[in-house]
């Protein structure tokens, strides 16, 4: 089946250089130049993946992503013109599954598009609960309710270890600081230790050996932080 790519780009120029790389792909693309048209698309049409950028008008990306996710699990990549907002972006959208910086080169979106879609199709094929576990663990989040699975069984998270999992599995490989999950696990700029990160990693890691056994999926890399990987 042909997945379905939505472009949300107000500059109809990067628009179009994203829709013909997109399409020599293989994918079926649609576009739309304003933020406040995008959830009604969504719903009445569907699609495997929204490229969205952060600024727009009618509406801003964050409060598209953020309405998006209240009711569908389609995959989100947000493109920003700012380096400088993608730390903010991991602190208060976490919704969404990558994000891009502009200036970009096309083959590097399509190399993003490519690969989210890759880790969905994966989450799509956890194994229901009662079934036997697929070779890679099956982590699957459910952010409405705040609940984590693993092969099939509950992970009986708090709140903050959801955050804390949410962020570091939305991309996987990826290193994040003490300071970037702090922000995602506490909105609230409270102010707490840098090792309170460290125990809750510490619970995380204790929830998930009573699925995994001494398989790890969460890495500490010396000096940086943290990392998600199966």
């Amino acid at each position: 089946m042909t997945r379905r790519i939505l472009i949300v780009e107000d500059e109809e120029k990067i628009a179009d250089v994203l829709r013909d790389y997109l399409r020599r792909e293989g994918y079926e693309t649609f576009h739309l130049a304003r933020g406040d048209e995008v959830v009604g698309w969504v719903r009445d049409n569907g699609c495997d993946l929204v490229l969205l950028d952060l600024m727009l008008p009618g509406r801003s990306g964050l409060e598209v992503c953020q309405e998006l996710r209240a009711f569908s699990d389609t995959a989100i990549i947000m493109v920003t013109a700012r380096v400088d907002e993608i730390d903010r972006l991991l602190g208060l959208a976490l919704q969404a599954d990558d994000y891009i910086c502009k200036p970009f080169s096309p083959r590097e979106v399509v190399a993003r598009v490519n690969t989210v879609l890759r880790r969905t199709a994966r989450r799509d094929d956890t194994p229901a609960p009662g079934t036997a576990p697929a070779a890679a663990p099956g982590l699957q989040l459910d952010p409405e309710r705040w609940s984590a699975t693993l092969a099939g069984r509950d992970l009986g998270l708090t709140a903050v270890e959801f955050q804390l999992l949410r962020v570091l599995a939305s991309q996987p490989g990826r290193i994040y600081s003490r300071d970037q999950l702090m922000d995602a696990m506490y909105r609230d700029a409270r102010i707490v230790a840098d090792r309170t990160v460290d125990s809750h990693v510490k619970k995380l890691r204790r929830k998930i050996a009573r699925v995994l056994g001494e398989r790890e999926l969460i890495h500490s890399v010396y000096g940086v932080g943290y990392k998600y990987e199966e």
